[in-house]
């Protein structure tokens, strides 16, 4: 044979034996080794993620979710990225990478788990600090959406374990939606708007009921009331919060205005 075609041939049969390696590696993982190679895969992100190496954690997750889409791993590592933005306070891409989750896997277990976290992160961006803008000039879409939220969430898991940092949250969202409602109440009194006035005073006292504002604002509707020529609701508004609230601060601005019916 001449020696062109041997080295051809001898190439041939170096390809053939090398793509019958290939294809012998490439052979498919039996449900079970898939299984172990996802769980595997999963411990090596969360060793980085109860590590606090969040751009390993993050990679390693995302790496999870990518090559063993439909295991159970796969969901884990979803809440884990969503875990990660969340412990470095990227609230939004938290609350997306969640929502993310519960649009998947609307049936999984930890659905409680991923739609409290939404909430939480709706509270923790809620922007009270010292430097926060004045309350009339703050985007309240965040705790008006936290607060639909917890009132779902407590209909549909009343015994949740983390119920009490839930009815908090509630407490304090329901009071900063409160206050804006006698923020703007105050204002219409100012440019004596009366009846505009009253009807966000009465809707802060009949939709926040139990935030510690109930006293203030039954002041403010009975002095709208005495300024729109009222006397009669005016008085019962201001001995109702001496009959209810008697050691509250707004006690001694109702019997003021009492005095001076």
């Amino acid at each position: 044979m001449p020696a062109r075609l041997l080295v051809l041939a001898l190439l041939a049969c170096a390809l053939a034996t090398a793509l019958g390696c290939d294809k012998q590696a490439a052979a498919p993982l039996t449900a079970e080794q898939f299984q172990a190679s996802a769980q595997a895969a999963y411990e090596r992100g969360l060793v980085s993620f109860l590590g606090k190496d969040w751009v390993t954690s993050q990679s390693r997750m995302e790496e999870v979710k990518r090559e063993y889409a439909g295991t159970r791993y796969a969901r884990l590592a979803q809440l884990r990225i969503a875990d990660g933005h969340f412990h470095q306070k990227d609230f939004p891409e938290a609350i997306t990478a969640y929502r993310e989750f519960l649009r998947d896997f609307p049936s999984d277990s930890d659905v409680p788990y991923a739609r409290y976290k939404v909430i939480d992160c709706q509270f923790q961006s809620r922007g009270e600090s010292v430097m926060a803008p004045p309350l009339e000039e703050r985007d309240l879409v965040n705790v008006r959406d936290a607060s639909a939220a917890i009132d779902a969430f407590l209909r549909d898991y009343p015994t949740y374990p983390e119920r009490e940092r839930i009815l908090y949250m509630r407490t304090w969202v329901r009071g900063m939606l409160a206050r804006y409602e006698l923020y703007v109440a105050r204002y219409y009194l100012r440019e004596s708007r009366y009846e505009a006035a009253l009807s966000r005073t009465e809707y802060a006292l009949t939709n926040y009921k139990d935030t510690g504002l109930e006293p203030e604002a039954l002041v403010l509707l009975g002095e709208t009331q005495m300024k729109k020529g009222d006397l009669a609701e005016a008085r019962a508004a201001f001995e109702l919060v001496l009959e209810r609230y008697p050691s509250s601060p707004f006690a001694e601005p109702a019997r003021r205005f009492l005095a001076r019916l």
